[in-house]
């Protein structure tokens, strides 16, 4: 009989909206540069690029305030709408991928900016600038059952009242379902799977004390301060 040296990490649960129910998370694929405008501030052409995909750890999950993180002095925030799976698979036809969708919420693709552009000169991962502690700010979970499937509304984000992201869910370069099929070709989807499905243009950094609001329409409304 084996036995853990210590007890195992706790799960990531994202609560359900009006529901006692949690949705346990498994792994939180994102997608890069999912909106043209957002492409281009960055440096890329939205006209040549396929999509790529990068992860988060579960548990940068959270449900609260945003620690100001170590070692940087340029965090940008990136408003984007959730997708979180209760079906899996490989090789998910785009026709019946939305199947698979359990709800949506709002979450924030915190990003230490200057060390992800000091990976990205070296050729190195960008784990170090997105994969870190309480960099994934999100709001509990919206049952597709309820809301829908969101295909297009208006997505932005407030810094201290002032509007510094706007765009509309219909700007996404690929869209949900295309995104649940391109992913299951490289892995095996599984239920508690997240997708954070990209964010529009206007990123820019933020400071201790800031309170950020966003909205995502037909899904709801986050507000994170930054501590």
């Amino acid at each position: 009989m084996t036995t853990d040296l210590f007890p195992p990490a706790p799960v990531t649960r994202f609560p359900v909206a009006g529901s006692q129910s949690t949705f346990p998370v498994r792994r939180v694929y994102c997608i890069g540069r999912n909106y043209a405008a957002h492409a281009i501030e960055m440096g890329a052409d939205p006209d040549k690029e396929p999509p790529f995909f990068f992860q988060k750890s579960p548990d940068t999950i959270h449900f609260g305030d945003f620690p100001y993180p170590t070692e940087t002095s340029d965090v940008h925030f990136e408003i984007e709408l959730v997708v979180a799976l209760s079906k899996g698979g490989s090789n998910i036809p785009v026709e019946v991928a939305l199947d698979h969708v359990y709800g949506y919420g709002i979450g924030l693709d915190m990003t230490r900016r200057d060390l992800q552009g000091e990976a990205k000169k070296l050729g190195r991962p960008w784990e170090i600038g997105k994969n870190f502690d309480h960099s994934a700010p999100c709001t509990p979970l919206r049952p597709a059952a309820e809301i829908g499937h969101p295909t297009d509304g208006a997505i932005w984000l407030k810094v201290n009242g002032e509007t510094r992201q706007e765009g509309d869910l219909n700007q996404m370069i690929w869209k949900t379902p295309e995104m649940i099929a391109i992913l299951s070709r490289y892995f095996e989807l599984m239920p508690g799977d997240i997708i954070m499905t990209g964010t529009p243009a206007g990123v820019g950094p933020i400071a201790r004390g800031d309170v950020m609001t966003g909205h995502v329409d037909g899904v709801g409304d986050l507000t994170v301060e930054v501590i």
